[in-house]
């Protein structure tokens, strides 16, 4: 693990008890992108999601699966992820405190891989999108809610690297969506669903792993 790993796992360990009691920005978006997913999900799939925070969603889609598999950088986001199952009472929800950039499958593949507000916190963007190539199976999905932070305007571009200075953001690497369409692409990923809120949110995409 890199320096650079360190400090983002630093950062998000340190924020995860208020990220884990804050409520949701807007609750009608967020509940719309739960069922465009939930009406992808089936019964006999295996589905891994990497940069789960505290888990919220990640218990919501669990019962409609086999099997969830939820991934975090951070260890107490993860500890927060894991009560938070209990208390749920998930029994197919596993909790594994890794990177998508460290995280090994050991062989595995998935139904389903979920990235939802992380990808634009990856220090590389395209290599991760191509790793999650090689963890869906042929046929298999990619879900991301992804905000493209080149087509928010220059604010910020401006502000961004200074509250990083302070310890008040994390990484971020910027790219349009035009760039993530790009990315996407290259990598096999045929998108199915789209989704726009509009104003500065996040692309939602449901995307198919081309069959080889």
């Amino acid at each position: 693990m890199g320096k650079s790993e360190d400090r983002g796992r630093d950062f998000w360990d340190k924020i995860a008890a208020k990220y884990s009691r804050q409520p949701v920005t807007d609750e009608e978006v967020y509940e719309h992108k739960i069922q465009l997913t939930q009406a992808y999900l089936t019964k006999d799939m295996q589905v891994l999601e990497f940069g789960c925070g505290t888990g919220s969603t990640a218990i919501q889609h669990a019962p409609f699966v086999n099997h969830y598999l939820a991934t975090d950088l951070s260890e107490r986001m993860i500890e927060f992820g894991k009560a938070k199952a209990d208390e749920a009472g998930q029994t197919n929800l596993i909790f594994e405190q890794s990177s998508i950039e460290d995280f090994s499958a050991d062989g595995r593949t998935f139904d389903a891989v979920l990235a939802l507000n992380i990808l634009h916190l990856c220090h590389n963007p395209r290599q991760v999108i191509e790793k999650v190539k090689g963890l869906v199976r042929p046929g298999g999905l990619f879900v991301q809610s992804t905000p493209c932070l080149k087509d928010f305007g220059i604010m910020p571009k401006l502000a961004i690297p200074v509250m990083k200075a302070f310890g008040k953001a994390p990484h971020v690497s910027f790219f349009s969506s035009t760039e993530l369409y790009q990315m996407m692409d290259e990598a096999g990923f045929h998108i199915v669903k789209e989704y726009f809120p509009g104003g500065n949110s996040a692309d939602f995409l449901i995307a198919q792993r081309a069959v080889d």
